[in-house]
């Protein structure tokens, strides 16, 4: 009798460690918000997986923290995706304008970047990316999409 074959196993989590994080500004305008992709690139020599929703925060120059940290977007389930040495996964990414809020409410300041946390990771990557954000914790100005492969 022969043996029942096993099913592959799914690649190791991907460390924050691993990924070169940035952010493709191609960007897709909507009233009032506009529409990035945050792109996570294995440069280990061996397979990873990504699965869920990425964590980001709006930060100054300082690197102080600005704002509510980003709503993830529940419109798409997240599927656990194996990135190949080399390969790119995406999360989308929309940013509300800051002057959509009333002024006492949001408090706009100006972001110099995003602080990116992979999915199940703690550690996070800075992306260089000055817009205008919230400074006070009320509104949410950042909404994310769950990675998906490309």
């Amino acid at each position: 009798m022969a043996a029942a074959a096993k099913p592959a196993a799914s690649p190791a989590t991907c460390k924050t460690s691993v990924l070169v994080v940035w952010l493709n500004t191609s960007e897709g305008a909507a009233a009032g918000s506009t529409s990035y992709t945050l792109e996570f690139t294995n440069e280990s020599e061996h397979a990873c997986s990504l699965a869920g929703y990425p964590r980001v925060s709006a930060v100054d120059l300082h690197s102080h923290i600005l704002g509510r940290q980003g709503s993830p977007d529940r419109s798409t389930h997240p599927v656990a995706i194996a990135l190949a040495g080399g390969a790119t996964g995406t999360a989308g990414i929309r940013i509300v304008d800051a002057r959509n809020f009333p002024l006492a409410a949001c408090h706009p300041n100006e972001a110099a970047g995003l602080i990116v946390a992979p999915p199940t990771q703690t550690a996070a990557k800075l992306v260089p990316f000055p817009f205008e954000a919230c400074s006070s914790s009320g509104p949410v100005v950042l909404y994310l999409k769950p990675v998906t492969g490309q």
